[in-house]
């Protein structure tokens, strides 16, 4: 489907925001079933060439730019603005290596969780795991994946999306797409969930805490006891959050407010927005406007955090890393570093696992061997059964008005799930303190 294509059957739904293109209930998996899990993300330019048609293609999306122009005149405009950025942005490649790390490191995360999923539960429960990037804006496009999927005998699919807070600007411009896709026969019509959010699974939660810990190393001891913490997330336009009810802004205050917690508050934090582009008004503060703000009180050592990327690319390795920290410098900030994106820490992977899980419900666990025609990867089939050690969410997410961490105009809209042993009802402790 071209972006002409799907722009021409596309209004704004309400299902952007809640994601209910596809159900967030568990389908049921029977032995000898092949479950593709799709990996969404945002894809990125691997070669110069590449980057006017990736611009292209995210500038004619309208769940990510909501513009009121369309049909040829979008995509004429679309086309010139795309080559005009190109080389600018193609600057900004050359100074990361060329092109973005985004695609080799989701199939280097897409390998790691098609293993963990088959080492602990596809040969317990008699399942095939797959696994397959869908890019939104660069190959492979959601379209080759499925593609894919059909040629190696996929039956059932999780969608899940490597972005742990639902925005209608990622997750629910890869849903919609994906349901375009479906609307018009251009990919099958499996038995399908998708998985909303994780932005408060333990799993990620202590990742993101250690990678931070990672860090800190870098500064010398006694460098540490002044260390602030900056969360930086990719920005949205405020009225995603104001008029649409967009759940990203609160489940990002939801995820540093866990990690806080975990951490016990071991230093001072803030939450800022990064990537504004256009006129309209935004989540703020800004990181720009953040670091600057940090550098006039005196703070010389910063730990910046991208909190929404789990896969580095430019916004992390050339955004972050290269023009944030010239600013920072700028702004009298003394040692400035960028936290590596997740990428496939393993406790990351272990939460991407158990969110897949948590949206499958397994036939009764069976010592019988499977049939003699299924795949060598269900040998050493067990009597191992997810229920005994995934985590699942919890149905009900705690009131958003217990989260401390939050933005100045917050609308508690939601707050993340938490998670929990199958047999546990407890909630997730929320955290207790606010940031400075």
């Amino acid at each position: 489907m071209t972006p002409r294509e799907f722009l021409k059957g596309y209004s704004y739904d309400r299902r952007l925001v809640t994601g209910a293109f596809f159900s967030s209930d568990p389908i049921r998996i029977e032995r000898g079933d092949t479950v593709g899990v799709v990996l969404f993300n945002l894809g990125g330019p691997e070669k110069s060439e590449d980057i006017a048609p990736f611009l292209y293609n995210l500038f004619m999306d309208p769940a990510i730019i909501d513009i009121p122009v369309g049909g040829r005149l979008r995509h004429w405009l679309c086309r010139l603005i795309s080559r005009r950025r190109s080389k600018i942005v193609g600057k900004d490649y050359d100074a990361i290596g060329g092109g973005s790390p985004i695609n080799r490191l989701t199939r280097e995360q897409a390998r790691a969780l098609e293993e963990r999923l088959m080492r602990d539960y596809g040969r317990a429960e008699g399942v095939v795991f797959r696994t397959y990037p869908a890019m939104r804006y660069w190959h492979p496009l959601s379209e080759e994946a499925a593609a894919k999927m059909q040629r190696e005998g996929v039956t059932k699919v999780v969608l899940l999306p490597l972005y742990p807070q639902y925005s209608k600007t990622t997750t629910g411009a890869s849903l919609v797409y994906w349901h375009a896709l479906k609307q018009a026969g251009e990919i099958p019509d499996w038995g399908t969930t998708s998985v909303f959010e994780y932005a408060a699974h333990p799993g990620y939660i202590q990742a993101v805490s250690e990678r931070i810990d990672e860090t800190l190393q870098r500064f010398h001891r006694s460098a540490r006891t002044g260390t602030h913490l900056l969360f930086s997330a990719h920005g949205t336009p405020l009225r995603e959050m104001k008029e649409r009810r967009d759940p990203y802004c609160c489940l990002i205050h939801s995820t540093v407010d866990r990690v806080m917690a975990h951490r016990k508050y071991d230093y001072p934090y803030h939450v800022s927005f990064q990537s504004k582009v256009g006129p309209m008004e935004w989540l703020t503060p800004s990181t720009i406007n953040k670091v600057e703000e940090l550098g006039t009180e005196g703070v010389a050592s910063l730990v910046v955090v991208p909190i929404a990327f789990v896969t580095d690319h430019i916004e992390t390795a050339f955004e972050l890393d290269v023009d944030l920290r010239e600013r920072a410098e700028n702004a009298g900030i003394h040692q400035f570093e960028v936290m590596s994106g997740l990428n496939c820490h393993p406790l990351f992977v272990e939460a991407l696992a158990e969110a897949v899980v948590s949206q499958l419900t397994f036939p009764e666990a069976s010592k019988e061997p499977p049939s003699t025609d299924a795949p060598d990867l269900l040998s050493g089939v067990g009597d191992v059964s997810r229920k005994a050690h995934a985590l699942c969410p919890l149905q009900a997410p705690s009131r958003p008005s217990e989260r401390r961490t939050r933005c100045g105009k917050c609308e508690l809209i939601t707050e993340a799930r938490g998670w929990a042993a199958p047999a546990s009802a407890a909630p997730t402790p929320l955290a207790s303190e606010t940031p400075t």
